[in-house]
């Protein structure tokens, strides 16, 4: 079971918010990594609990190349992210830059840090250089949410 972490905190050595969750998954870090790197398992978990469907889901799994996710909310709307590989370590670590299509001004950085242990893997997601913290507030329900459903999906519970 995923155990949550504190919450939102400053990234050290910057002004601009930042964001660390911490989640256990009892199964391996290839399991964990292919749910973040293969675009059909995107399509299953990525998005917060409002999120209803991923329609699209591209991924170019090198530095330097792109990612695109775009999801659609049960309120009709659609959101759409995208990012450039800057960092590409199988079953380890991914860093990749994250704007979304409505504010591509507003770049930030997310990393994603698996770490093997007896039981399974630890998740670090680090989510840095915030617009403001409104920004960040919004993303840490987005990512909770995110791995809410990630750890269902990891438990085969919504693997359709």
């Amino acid at each position: 079971m995923a155990k949550p972490s504190p919450g939102p905190t400053a990234g050290p050595g910057t002004d601009r918010p930042s964001l660390t969750l911490r989640r256990h998954f009892r199964v391996s870090p290839a399991k964990v990594w292919r749910a973040w790197t293969d675009p059909q398992a995107l399509k299953h978990w990525f998005g917060p609990e409002e999120i209803v469907d991923v329609p699209l889901a591209e991924v170019d799994l090198r530095v330097g190349g792109r990612f695109r996710v775009t999801m659609l909310a049960a309120d009709g709307e659609t959101h759409d992210v995208s990012g450039t590989y800057l960092e590409v370590v199988p079953e380890r670590r991914l860093v990749i830059s994250w704007a979304w299509r409505s504010t591509p001004e507003r770049e930030s950085r997310v990393t994603v840090q698996l770490e093997p242990d007896a039981g399974g893997c630890e998740l670090v997601l680090m989510h840095q250089q915030f617009f403001d913290e409104a920004a960040r507030d919004g993303h840490n329900h987005g990512w909770t949410g995110s791995l809410v459903k990630l750890e269902r999906w990891l438990a085969g519970g919504d693997t359709g």
